[in-house]
């Protein structure tokens, strides 16, 4: 166990979270209604000191591996992780809490305890439907007040679902369904017989003559 997580769970591990270390990189998952708690906790404590919020981000674990829709105990398909800085101990942490429902995902806002949150949690809120209760002006940041839906969701089709042009007569601005048909990506197949890899043989050859 290294210093770092060491400290995290002399800190943290009697009140029930969880530090974990992968690759370098410290995480804590807690529950949705420890969220805003264990913000408090990272930021206040002397022995932490996580007094910058870096980012933070929504995730749709829909199709992830083993853990599509609502899996997992520590809630449902989405999540949201943010990244955390500690200037005072030069570390770095990522708390990450899941949402515990689907059709309405919610959890708490972080603006009374990052103010830097407000920015981050609307575009969560826009992109993926993630409301941050609490949140004193949670409206769209990136997409039109007339969008429909959330564009990073992994269920949102890839055409959309309505487009915009303007309208000459009406002099306005409308939205009508989308026009054109959803096709499937291919990826480009490279054949044996290409001319990328006939040219690396012809090298091949002239070098070893």
């Amino acid at each position: 166990m290294t210093p770092k997580l060491q400290r995290l769970n002399d800190s943290l591990a009697k009140e029930g979270f969880s530090p974990q270390e992968r690759l370098g990189e410290l995480t804590i998952e807690v529950k949705a209604a420890d969220y805003q708690a264990a913000a408090l906790k990272l930021r206040d404590r002397p022995e932490l000191r996580f007094e910058q919020l870096i980012d933070l981000c929504g995730l749709d674990y829909l199709t992830y591996g083993d853990r599509p829709d609502s899996s997992g105990p520590a809630g449902g398909r989405f999540a949201v992780v943010v990244h955390l800085l500690s200037a005072a101990h030069n570390w770095r942490l990522r708390l990450r809490v899941r949402c515990t429902e689907d059709e309405f995902p919610i959890v708490a806002s972080l603006t009374g305890v990052w103010p830097a949150a407000a920015w981050f949690e609307r575009e969560a809120f826009d992109l993926y439907g993630i409301v941050f209760d609490g949140h004193a002006d949670l409206r769209r940041i990136l997409t039109d007040y007339g969008f429909v839906g959330h564009p990073f969701r992994k269920d949102f089709p890839l055409i959309g679902n309505v487009e915009v042009r303007y309208d000459p007569e009406q002099k306005r601005v409308v939205y009508e369904p989308v026009s054109i048909e959803p096709r499937v990506l291919v990826p480009r197949v490279v054949r044996d017989d290409s001319r990328y890899l006939q040219g690396q043989a012809e090298a091949a050859a002239k070098g070893g003559s």
